[in-house]
């Protein structure tokens, strides 16, 4: 597993990874040990745990039985499309609820002390279509080090698709893509399951980033996950129902999955208020460090929002995740106060949207400003 550190240490990438070009934080750390030190006392002053968090499993195991019970009354009870459109989307639900909640608290170490209930829980990330060891190199370590760095942060880069960054080239077709990028984001899903890991274990990159293809245990743990995902998503299925009735089911599903696991992101990192620091070709460091950066480069929405922290496993405190993706995310709500007192006292702004839709408004006046032909340069 990657060795997610605390901040003021460089994350430690996995033995035989060649990238790019690692790049260094430079800045002062007088901040980001400040606010360990604050966090550390933060837990000692509350007596809470950072990991092995009882909600925590209680939520995860109410998500795995939404998960189940809609998959069978989906696949061998549904007899009718009223029936099967609300299960589908049920389904697709807890798909995101295992998504945000169970694999990627697992994925950054974060549900409990012991290694192996974390690679266990990121391990359901391959039942439902993905590769958590991929995922973990794409996301825990790409993304996470240089999150909105271009070049670098995979996860901002779609190419000639869109632009989500002031240093990437500029595409004619792109004046129209605060219109067409929800249909990209409704594909994301598809796009996943039947290509991205494939294309990534063939050629051994992400991007320009080359990695080690999975081998032993991390291979046969990616064989057999592709394997159970497509026995449940494709063969059961087909062999209990007609493929006009499947095709448009699994659609729903993979839109309905696709487009909330993008949308969350996009508004997290992708919006007028987050930095997009340029690193030019040939640079090796970042002229800031490691944890002022994380929150230059990530925006929350919905604060104190419940449900929306619930339902998103504490994806809208993202400023909060990202400094301390090792620590389960039914932290986030009381650490917020905490990181954000630090940052008030240093002159760091910490950024956030009252709500759900003012991020999307602002995503879309992002995306919108970067397609026009002026911001070519």
């Amino acid at each position: 597993m990657t060795d997610f550190t605390r901040p003021g240490q460089r994350a430690r990438k996995p033995t035989g990874a060649t990238s790019r070009r690692r790049l260094a934080y430079s800045g002062d750390k007088t901040f980001q040990l400040e606010l360990r030190a604050r966090v550390d006392a933060y837990f000692l002053d509350t007596g809470l745990t950072r990991r092995d968090v009882a909600a925590w499993y209680l939520k995860a195991a109410a998500i795995l039985a939404t998960f189940a019970s809609s998959y069978v009354l989906l696949v061998v009870f549904a007899s009718a499309w009223w029936q099967a459109v609300p299960l589908t989307i049920a389904l697709a639900l807890s798909v995101v609820g295992i998504g945000f909640n169970i694999m990627h608290d697992g994925g950054h170490g974060a549900v409990s002390r012991h290694r192996a209930v974390n690679r266990v829980m990121a391990h359901a990330l391959d039942i439902v279509g993905g590769s958590s060891y991929l995922w973990r190199w794409k996301h825990g370590v790409l993304h996470h080090n240089y999150a909105n760095i271009t070049g670098h942060d995979m996860d901002v880069a779609l190419g000639a698709l869109a632009r989500f960054t002031p240093y990437q080239p500029r595409y004619a077709h792109q004046r129209w893509q605060h219109w067409y990028v929800w249909v990209l984001y409704g594909l994301l899903v598809i796009k996943w399951q039947f290509c991205d890991d494939f294309r990534v274990l063939l050629s051994g990159k992400i991007g320009p980033h080359r990695i080690p293809r999975p081998h032993g245990a991390d291979l046969l743990t990616l064989i057999i996950g592709k394997l159970v995902f497509f026995v449940l998503a494709f063969v059961i299925p087909l062999r209990l129902h007609s493929i006009w009735v499947f095709i448009p089911c699994y659609l729903l599903f993979a839109v309905v999955v696709g487009f909330i696991l993008s949308v969350v992101f996009q508004l997290a990192h992708t919006v007028e208020e987050a930095d997009f620091p340029n690193v030019r070709e040939g640079e090796s460091s970042v002229d800031n460090s490691w944890a002022v950066h994380q929150v230059q480069s990530t925006v929350n929405f919905c604060h104190g929002n419940r449900l929306v922290t619930w339902l998103l496993g504490g994806l809208n405190y993202q400023i909060e995740h990202h400094l301390f993706p090792e620590i389960s995310h039914c932290n986030y709500p009381g650490l917020s106060r905490v990181v954000k007192d630090t940052c008030r006292e240093f002159g760091i702004a910490y950024k956030e949207h009252a709500s759900f839709w003012a991020g999307v408004r602002s995503h879309v006046r992002w995306i919108r400003r970067l397609g026009m032909p002026a911001a070519a340069a």
